[in-house]
This record gives C-alpha cells, sequence and structure tokens, in this order.
C-alpha cells in the first residue's frame, strides 16, 4: 500500500491526495480524496459511471463542491480505468460493489469510514448495492443511476450475442472500446437491486433529469418506489447524463451537501461547556467557482461569500459589506439579549435591519470629516415586548456597547503580512 500526496495548484479551500489501495483481485487502484481545509467534517465515497473515471468533470466538480462545504470525499477508478491497475474485461458490477467496500474500509482505516455515500449513473447503482456493507452509511445520494445493473448491457445490445457465443467482443462506447465478457452479462442479470434498496435501512436521495437519454427517468422512479423512508427527490431539469455542464455538477453538490447536513450533523464535535474560550481563526479562500466566490471557514461552520451579479459576481452568498453588517447585527441584537436576561426584562424578540452607504462628508452634520466620502452605516432596532419607554431607552443605549460596534468605531490597525 503506497502513500503520496499531491495538492492541487492554486489555494481553493480543499486539497487534493493521491495514494493506492489493493483491490480484492490484488489489483492497485489509486484513489484520490478531496478534503476541505480546515479538517473535514465528514466523508463521502464517490463511485464513477460506467465508463467514466474518478477524474471526469462531474466527479471532480461534485467532489469539490462538496469538500467547500466541509465534506471529504474519497473517489478511485473501477477496474481497468483510469489509473487503476487491472483490465476492465474482467471487472463485473459485482466487483466494482467489492471496491467500494473495500474503498470505504481503507478510509476507515486511514481516517473515518464515509457517513455519505454518492454514486453517478452505475455507480449510483453500485453504492445502493454496497450500502449495507458499510455501516457507517447514513446516507445514500445517486445521480442518474439505473435501478437495475443489467441496464447498462442495453449499450451494446447489438454484441450481446456475439459476447455470448465468443466469451468476449470488443464494443465501442463513448468512443471508446472497451472489452466486455460473458461474466459481466451473467453477473449484471444476478443481482436483484430492488430487493437492496427495500432493505437499506438509510436516507436516499434520487437524482436524475427528466430528459436523460442515456438512463431513463423511469429508473428513478423504480428506485425511489422501492425505498423507505427517509427518502426525496430531485429533478436534475436541463442536465445531460454525464452532467458535463459545470452549473449542473455543482447544482448536484449543492443539493448533496445541504440534504446529507442532518444526517452527517451527529459527527461534529459536541459543544463544550464551561470551557474557556479559545480564539480560532477565519479562514478565507476562493473556491474557483465563478470570479468572486469564496469560502469561510470559523471552526466546525462554513458559508460563502460573494458579490451581487450586478458587479460580477454569482450572488451565492452574502457580500463583503453584508458580512460586516451581519456581524455588527448579530452582536446587536446579543448584546441586548444579555442585558434582558440580567435585568429581567420581558424581551421577547429584536430585529436590527442595517444598511450601508457611501456618504458626502459634507452631508453629515454630525461628522468630525467634512471633505470627501464617508462610510454610513444605519441600524434600525426592532424591540418586542411588554417594555415601557425608560426599559426601551436603555435597550437602546446598550446597542452602541456591543463589542463589534465599539471595534467598528475605535482606532483600528489591521497589520498583513506573507504566510510562511
Amino acid at each position: 500500500m503506497r502513500a503520496s500526496r499531491n495538492p492541487i495548484s492554486g489555494a481553493p479551500p480543499w486539497r487534493s491526495n493521491v495514494f493506492s489501495f489493493l483491490a480484492p483481485a490484488g489489483i492497485s487502484s489509486p484513489p484520490r480524496s478531496t478534503c476541505p481545509t480546515p479538517p473535514p467534517r465528514a466523508f463521502a465515497l464517490f463511485a464513477h459511471c460506467f465508463t467514466c473515471s474518478k477524474d471526469n468533470l462531474a466527479a471532480r466538480r461534485i467532489a469539490a463542491g462538496l469538500a467547500a462545504r466541509g465534506i471529504a470525499v474519497l473517489r478511485f477508478d473501477f477496474t481497468g480505468l483510469g489509473n487503476s491497475e487491472g483490465e476492465f474485461a474482467n471487472a463485473t458490477f459485482s466487483s466494482n460493489v467489492a471496491d467500494l467496500v473495500l474503498a470505504a474500509d481503507h478510509l476507515r482505516k486511514l481516517h473515518r469510514a464515509p457517513s455519505l455515500l454518492i454514486g453517478h449513473s452505475l455507480g449510483g447503482a453500485a453504492v445502493l448495492a454496497a450500502a449495507a456493507q458499510i455501516p457507517e452509511a447514513k446516507a445514500v445520494a445517486t445521480i442518474a443511476a439505473p435501478s437495475d445493473p443489467s441496464h447498462v448491457v442495453g449499450l451494446f445490445a447489438e454484441h450481446i450475442d456475439a459476447i455470448r457465443a465468443q466469451g468476449s467482443v470488443e464494443v465501442s462506447l463513448a468512443g471508446r472500446p472497451f472489452t466486455i465478457k460473458r461474466a459481466f452479462l451473467d453477473d449484471a442479470s444476478e443481482h436483484n437491486l430492488t430487493a437492496q434498496i427495500a432493505k437499506l435501512h438509510r436516507a436516499l436521495l434520487v437524482m436524475h433529469a427528466p430528459a436523460d437519454t442515456t438512463v431513463g427517468i423511469d429508473n428513478a422512479t423504480k428506485i425511489f418506489i422501492a425505498a423507505k423512508h427517509p427518502k426525496s427527490f430531485v429533478s436534475l431539469d436541463g442536465a445531460d447524463h454525464l452532467l458535463s455542464n459545470r452549473r449542473d455538477a455543482s447544482y448536484a453538490a449543492d443539493v448533496i451537501a445541504a440534504w446529507a447536513e442532518r444526517y452527517i450533523e451527529a459527527e461534529l464535535p459536541p459543544a463544550t461547556t464551561g470551557a474557556p474560550e479559545v480564539p480560532r481563526n477565519v479562514i478565507v479562500q476562493e473556491t474557483g467557482d465563478g470570479t468572486f466566490q469564496q469560502r469561510i471557514s470559523v471552526g466546525p461552520h462554513r458559508l460563502l461569500a460573494d458579490e451581487p451579479v450586478a458587479v460580477g459576481g454569482a450572488d451565492s452568498g452574502p457580500s463583503p459589506y453584508d458580512l460586516l453588517l451581519s456581524a455588527l447585527g448579530a452582536c446587536t441584537s446579543m448584546t441586548m439579549r444579555l442585558y434582558a436576561e440580567r435585568k429581567k426584562l420581558p424581551l421577547d424578540r429584536v430585529t436590527v435591519t442595517l444598511s450601508h452607504a457611501k456618504v458626502h462628508a459634507e452631508d453629515c452634520t454630525d461628522c468630525e470629516t467634512k471633505v470627501g466620502l464617508l462610510d454610513r452605516i444605519e441600524r434600525v432596532i426592532a424591540i418586542d415586548g411588554d417594555l415601557d419607554a425608560e426599559q426601551r431607552s436603555k435597550l437602546l443605549e446598550i446597542a452602541d456597547k456591543c463589542p463589534v460596534h465599539r471595534t467598528l468605531t475605535s482606532d483600528v490597525k489591521i497589520v498583513t503580512r506573507a504566510a510562511d
């Protein structure tokens, strides 16, 4: 077993590592792990489509999207594909399932077992079949998956008789030659996937494009009907089978990450009470998606920042000034709540509405600066509760004592240095 690191160039909010493990037949399969920085909240295992590899566009984009949301993704090549050793001709659906189980075991030894299984096309069928052998997996997501492994045989239906007669035949799939053996046909027909789906006992997300011409949408219907709750279906409207459009792959990653949140949240370390507060850094990194999108990491928390469409962004998250106002608003409300709790005031709710603008200094009657432009933050506070005028006035006064307010109005020095 070999291990080596191969970080992606640039500075996205993830790192990509390559290492090797031996498949059941003693064949080396070099998987790639796409890990977020800082350390991941959870691990996922990704199975690619029939003639794809771990590095096809959909696999890479989905892995990067999940890593940007704090989920590390291990993807690898099935036997005979990509960088995997061995012959594709010797691969079967059963061997693909065995590879997945072994990859999960390898991940379990290196870090921890995957709590999320993701499969694209035939890889989707494979993760459905493998889930029972990966007890730590809490959720399974399929993308354009067939409801029966033998569906893939339809890709070379005109060669089936020749394969059975000759034992093996070279066929052309996606413009590339592949040797298909009789053993592949026999193995694919032996699996009762719907029975396995019925006994999945895991949360299931089925994603499929209505206009998929490779694996029809009826397959998604069969998978969904066979599964027990909790189960969800998401239509990938306008996408093709391979998710070749970047936006479709990014959308799939967003949906999977959001859906899986409730099933992986148990992996987060429990909050400690009474422990001394430890300062934690805020890490902001480009995601590579769009011109401005940034991934913000604060301890176990993740969020995106972006700019509005009007200034060249994708509006996938709050702008930097939105975040600044959010910090002030949250701090204001928290400070008022603490005061109300301490004074036992009947405060029901605080709502803070903020806006920021550049204004001419000469238009500001209570500002020392009278030349050029200055920043103006307007803060409107709604106070709900059975409070008298004096109590409301005191709460408004306390709002100005919030730490962020004091920081913004004090002499702030920002020190910038190059990273080591």
